[in-house]
Protein backbone atom coordinates (compact mmCIF):
# COMPACT_ATOMS: atom_id res chain seq x y z
CA UNK A 1 0.00 0.00 0.00
CA UNK A 2 1.60 3.57 -0.85
CA UNK A 3 1.40 6.15 1.78
CA UNK A 4 -0.22 9.13 1.13
CA UNK A 5 1.20 12.76 1.76
CA UNK A 6 -0.99 15.54 3.84
CA UNK A 7 0.36 19.07 4.45
CA UNK A 8 -0.11 19.77 7.59
CA UNK A 9 1.67 23.05 8.15
CA UNK A 10 3.94 25.88 6.76
CA UNK A 11 7.71 24.62 8.11
CA UNK A 12 7.59 28.29 10.20
CA UNK A 13 3.99 27.07 11.49
CA UNK A 14 6.38 24.65 14.22
CA UNK A 15 8.97 26.37 15.65
CA UNK A 16 11.87 24.21 17.03
CA UNK A 17 10.51 22.51 20.64
CA UNK A 18 6.95 23.04 19.18
CA UNK A 19 4.35 21.19 18.37
CA UNK A 20 0.95 21.04 16.13
CA UNK A 21 -1.60 18.67 17.38
CA UNK A 22 -3.65 18.02 13.66
CA UNK A 23 -6.23 15.89 11.80
CA UNK A 24 -4.43 13.30 9.19
CA UNK A 25 -6.78 10.71 7.39
CA UNK A 26 -9.43 10.68 10.63
CA UNK A 27 -6.22 10.09 12.83
CA UNK A 28 -5.38 12.75 15.53
CA UNK A 29 -1.71 13.45 14.59
CA UNK A 30 1.33 15.15 16.99
CA UNK A 31 3.82 16.74 14.65
CA UNK A 32 6.98 17.77 16.90
CA UNK A 33 10.17 20.24 15.78
CA UNK A 34 12.66 19.12 17.61
CA UNK A 35 16.03 20.88 16.28
CA UNK A 36 14.67 21.61 13.03
CA UNK A 37 13.78 17.74 12.86
CA UNK A 38 10.37 16.63 12.50
CA UNK A 39 8.35 14.00 13.95
CA UNK A 40 4.82 12.39 14.22
CA UNK A 41 3.39 10.27 16.48
CA UNK A 42 -0.44 9.29 16.88
CA UNK A 43 -2.28 11.41 19.28
CA UNK A 44 -3.30 8.10 21.44
CA UNK A 45 -1.43 6.87 24.55
CA UNK A 46 -1.47 2.95 24.45
CA UNK A 47 -1.74 2.36 27.80
CA UNK A 48 -5.47 4.30 28.46
CA UNK A 49 -6.29 6.19 24.85
CA UNK A 50 -4.92 9.30 26.49
CA UNK A 51 -4.17 12.70 24.59
CA UNK A 52 -0.50 11.70 24.56
CA UNK A 53 0.82 14.58 22.26
CA UNK A 54 -0.18 16.84 24.36
CA UNK A 55 1.84 15.90 27.28
CA UNK A 56 5.38 16.86 28.25
CA UNK A 57 8.28 17.09 26.57
CA UNK A 58 11.71 15.78 28.44
CA UNK A 59 15.04 14.61 27.86
CA UNK A 60 17.14 11.34 29.06
CA UNK A 61 18.79 11.41 32.04
CA UNK A 62 22.06 8.96 31.84
CA UNK A 63 24.46 8.47 35.05
CA UNK A 64 28.18 7.09 35.27
CA UNK A 65 28.29 6.64 38.84
CA UNK A 66 27.07 7.80 41.83
CA UNK A 67 26.57 11.56 41.76
CA UNK A 68 27.15 11.57 38.06
CA UNK A 69 24.70 12.48 35.49
CA UNK A 70 24.08 13.83 31.92
CA UNK A 71 20.56 15.35 30.27
CA UNK A 72 20.83 13.56 27.10
CA UNK A 73 18.47 14.21 23.83
CA UNK A 74 16.30 16.94 25.24
CA UNK A 75 13.28 16.91 24.01
CA UNK A 76 12.72 13.58 22.34
CA UNK A 77 10.61 11.94 25.00
CA UNK A 78 6.69 12.66 25.36
CA UNK A 79 5.05 12.15 28.82
CA UNK A 80 1.26 11.52 28.66
CA UNK A 81 -0.58 13.38 30.64
CA UNK A 82 -2.71 10.98 31.84
CA UNK A 83 -0.49 8.35 33.62
CA UNK A 84 3.00 9.39 32.49
CA UNK A 85 4.31 6.72 30.44
CA UNK A 86 7.01 8.17 28.33
CA UNK A 87 7.60 7.33 24.60
CA UNK A 88 10.74 8.31 22.34
CA UNK A 89 9.26 10.88 19.72
CA UNK A 90 11.63 9.39 17.35
CA UNK A 91 10.49 5.59 17.19
CA UNK A 92 7.03 6.12 19.30
CA UNK A 93 8.64 3.23 21.80
CA UNK A 94 8.11 3.08 24.94
CA UNK A 95 10.63 3.53 27.10
CA UNK A 96 10.05 1.74 29.79
CA UNK A 97 8.34 -1.69 27.52
CA UNK A 98 9.86 -0.85 23.86
CA UNK A 99 9.02 -4.75 22.83
CA UNK A 100 5.20 -4.24 23.65
CA UNK A 101 4.36 -0.76 23.76
CA UNK A 102 4.65 2.01 21.59
CA UNK A 103 2.13 4.44 19.43
CA UNK A 104 2.58 4.79 15.80
CA UNK A 105 4.81 6.72 14.51
CA UNK A 106 4.85 8.52 10.64
CA UNK A 107 7.14 9.71 8.35
CA UNK A 108 7.36 13.52 8.03
CA UNK A 109 8.93 16.05 5.49
CA UNK A 110 9.94 19.66 4.81
CA UNK A 111 9.09 19.77 0.97
CA UNK A 112 8.80 22.99 -0.93
CA UNK A 113 5.93 24.24 -1.62
CA UNK A 114 6.19 24.18 -5.92
CA UNK A 115 6.86 20.66 -5.59
CA UNK A 116 3.54 20.26 -4.23
CA UNK A 117 1.40 21.16 -7.28
CA UNK A 118 0.20 19.31 -9.61
CA UNK A 119 1.75 19.16 -12.86
CA UNK A 120 -1.26 19.25 -14.82
CA UNK A 121 -0.67 15.52 -16.75
CA UNK A 122 -3.32 13.73 -17.22
CA UNK A 123 -3.50 10.06 -14.83
CA UNK A 124 -2.88 6.83 -16.53
CA UNK A 125 -5.87 5.61 -18.17
CA UNK A 126 -7.40 8.81 -18.49
CA UNK A 127 -8.11 10.92 -21.02
CA UNK A 128 -9.27 15.23 -21.52
CA UNK A 129 -12.71 15.54 -22.31
CA UNK A 130 -14.77 18.14 -24.58
CA UNK A 131 -14.94 20.47 -21.69
CA UNK A 132 -12.64 22.80 -19.46
CA UNK A 133 -13.25 25.29 -16.88
CA UNK A 134 -10.93 28.16 -16.87
CA UNK A 135 -8.00 28.16 -15.18
CA UNK A 136 -5.28 30.77 -13.20
CA UNK A 137 -1.72 29.81 -12.44
CA UNK A 138 -0.87 29.00 -8.89
CA UNK A 139 1.89 29.23 -7.47
CA UNK A 140 3.29 28.16 -4.04
CA UNK A 141 6.20 29.95 -2.33
CA UNK A 142 7.93 28.60 1.24
CA UNK A 143 8.29 24.97 3.07
CA UNK A 144 5.73 22.92 4.11
CA UNK A 145 5.63 20.07 7.07
CA UNK A 146 4.15 17.06 4.95
CA UNK A 147 3.08 13.51 6.81
CA UNK A 148 2.90 10.11 5.47
CA UNK A 149 -0.01 8.09 6.11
Amino acid sequence: MTARAYVVATATEIPPGGRKIVDVAGRSVGVFNVGGRYFALRNACPHAGGPLCEGVLSGFVSSSAPGRYTYERRGEFLRCPWHQWEFDIRTGRSWVDPVRARVRSYQVGVEPGADLLACGAEPAGRARGPYSAETYPVTRDGEFVVVHV
